[in-house]
């Protein structure tokens, strides 16, 4: 393939201002959203108590559930179906129930039903503590791939793949403050999922970029630099496309057949892997020729300014 005629026919690099524009405005709706409509945050990180009934006789529904409850005087926040006959209801409550309500509802539906519910709580400590923990758990991912891509490449590559990352992760977090999707622990694995997705694609395209470089005589301003950039991409876009849309239809089955505790899970992975790819290409890349080409000009001028002095 004649990469030089697909780079004239495919420039990236003179759309990198729209890219730029098009990430700006979703950072921007992603921190109003969030201070403002928040997230649906499931009792992984409130206090809460989820109960799980279990039925001998297959199917239940939500009504029936929402009844059941309602002659022992509760209303659940939230109930769901399970199974493959929808033979599990799950209803979940916020604010944990005391020990006289559990025990009502436990001989409740195990007489209406003939199985004892599984009662599992969620103190507000616990859900603090979660939080937190996973707050950490990305910020420690964060720092660690900062420094591996440093190591390997250069500090302005570190910069520009961190900078992808967070914008991926604050894109999971609007479209899940959007369609008010729990936020719960599975969601918290699908974020580290596609931080780890997002990091290999940007690397493999940092990759491409440096081979390209090494291969070039003249390398010494903004033009030559986009140049690069944009060959580099031209090259691995049909393999970032051709990966991520076969991990997308997987993602995908699990969305519709895997049920509904992997539901969240499941849709953060596909809306995390288009960010990423997206990301790795048209904003990590394009943000590392921005800071590249600064670099360079600030090479330029040091030797005029020493023999200036």
């Amino acid at each position: 393939m004649n990469f030089d005629h697909e780079t004239t026919k495919l420039d990236f690099i003179k759309h990198r201002k729209k890219f730029f524009i098009f990430s700006g405005v979703m950072v921007i709706l992603s921190i109003v959203l969030l201070s403002t409509v928040g997230l649906n945050l499931g009792i992984d990180f409130k206090s809460g108590t989820t109960i799980d009934i279990l039925t001998d006789a297959p199917p239940v529904s939500e009504a029936q559930i929402a009844a059941e409850f309602e002659e022992i005087g509760l209303v659940p926040d939230d109930i769901t179906l399970a199974g493959d006959n929808n033979e599990i209801g799950r209803a979940v409550f916020i604010g944990v129930l005391n020990q006289s309500e559990t025990l009502q509802v436990q001989s409740h539906f195990e007489e209406i039903y003939g199985n004892e519910p599984a009662v599992s709580n969620v103190t507000p400590m616990v859900g603090e503590e979660l939080a937190r923990n996973a707050i950490i758990s990305v910020l420690i991912a964060a720092v660690g791939i900062i420094i591996y891509v440093t190591i390997r490449f250069e500090f302005t590559y570190g910069v520009s793949a961190i900078v992808a990352l967070f914008h991926d992760a604050l894109l999971i977090l609007v479209v899940f403050s959007i369609f008010r999707f729990e936020v719960n622990i599975p969601f918290i694995a699908a974020v580290l999922t596609i931080i780890g997705y997002s990091i290999n694609d940007t690397i493999v395209t940092f990759d491409r970029i440096r081979e390209n470089i090494k291969l070039e005589k003249r390398v010494k301003d903004f033009n030559d630099v986009a140049r690069v950039v944009n060959k580099s991409l031209v090259q691995t876009l049909a393999r970032s496309i051709n990966t991520v849309l076969t991990v997308v239809f997987a993602a995908g089955a699990l969305f519709f057949f895997g049920g509904e505790a992997l539901r969240s899970f499941s849709f953060a992975l596909v809306v995390g892997l288009v960010a990423g790819t997206y990301s790795s290409l048209f904003l990590a890349a394009q943000l590392w020729l921005v800071l590249k080409s600064k670099q360079l000009e600030k090479q330029k001028k040091r030797p005029l300014q020493e023999s200036e002095a």
